[in-house]
């Protein structure tokens, strides 16, 4: 009997292919049809998608659910220990995004640094009647300081990018030390308030947990240098927006470059609009269509590897296969 599974988001047609060779799908998108999405998840073994809150509440309607698959690096919408309790798999796409991302935050640091969204909309309006001078200028990023807060996939490959592209000194803070990194691109660790008073841009990349929530507050903006960037890739809620707006405001930070927000999307009546010294972009950290398709490629095989009794590199709680039922354990 072939095991059911909800697709709870669209899926590109060779990920499809890969799910529907192998099990019965259930196509329905979670936030359109909330009901359907309920009854497709009532008889499913499996899940896969991204974007949803899956706790408690979800997971009761769900009695023979065996595995999730997010197509995504991030599960900070999963109750990993709820998930762990009941025995399901969860499993994400770390590897996939790592290159992407890391492009998206040299981007964002060099848009902010030399004022380049600023100066697109100040030049499509017509302003630019001579010789651009000091009332545009920017600041250099090469050979400058670059602090990482979480050196884990992405951090170190935007060391990488910053210390062999740009020259740039590089510090970092982190749980733990990155010998690899350090020996690679002279990456120094140091504890994150040293970290902030030295850096020329603070890159923001830890993981959302109870740990993180605005872990950059106006206490450590206040520890930054008034001719500091600071780049947000991480997740919204890792950083007082309120404290970074006030910040900004009044000329203790000279820019940002921001992917992620407190609430997304962004309203349009927040304070940041206000200011011309950020630049945004719609929380597109990994979104190119090679990557989206690789994460969704991935994520099926994780899912197809899960159902079937295989352990994944990218599982995020392995130890959920000792709380399942005997009768649901699978040959590994």
């Amino acid at each position: 009997m072939r095991k059911r599974i909800v697709a709870y988001r669209k899926l590109p047609a060779a990920a499809v292919r890969i799910l529907e060779a192998q099990f019965d799908v259930t196509f329905v998108d979670a936030d359109a049809d909330r009901a359907a999405f309920c009854e497709a998840l009532a008889g499913a073994h499996g899940a896969i998608g991204n974007k949803l809150k899956l706790g408690a509440e979800l997971l009761d309607g769900a009695p023979v659910l065996e595995a999730v698959s997010t197509v995504s690096a991030g599960y900070d919408d999963f109750d990993v220990a709820e998930l762990t309790r009941r025995g399901i798999v969860l499993c994400n796409t770390p590897d996939e995004v790592t290159e992407t991302t890391a492009d998206l935050v040299l981007a964002l640091m060099l848009a902010a640094a030399r004022r380049v969204a600023e100066l697109d909309a100040w030049t499509r309006r017509g302003e630019w009647r001579a010789s651009s001078g000091p009332a545009q200028f920017g600041v250099d990023v090469h050979h400058k300081t670059l602090g990482i807060v979480g050196l884990g996939r992405i951090g170190a490959a935007v060391a990488r990018r910053a210390a062999l592209g740009f020259g740039m000194n590089v510090l970092y803070s982190n749980r733990s030390r990155h010998p690899a990194a350090e020996q690679a691109y002279g990456a120094q660790w140091c504890p994150l308030p040293e970290l902030l008073g030295e850096a020329d841009f603070v890159c923001v990349l830890v993981p959302l947990s109870a740990a993180t929530v605005k872990l950059i507050g106006a206490a450590e903006l206040r520890l930054m240098k008034p001719s500091a960037i600071l780049i947000n890739c991480a997740r919204g809620q890792v950083l007082d927006e309120t404290a970074l707006t006030d910040a900004l405001r009044e000329g203790r930070l000279l820019g940002a470059g921001l992917d992620v927000f407190e609430r997304e999307p962004l309203p349009a009546d927040s304070p940041l609009f206000a200011l011309p010294n950020v630049t945004f972009v719609p929380h597109i950290g990994s979104a190119t269509r090679q990557t989206r398709e690789a994460m969704a490629h991935r994520a099926a095989l994780n899912l197809l590897d899960a159902l079937q009794g295989r352990h994944t590199a990218t599982c995020v709680n392995p130890e959920a296969l000792e709380s399942r039922p005997q009768s649901q354990h699978r040959a590994v």
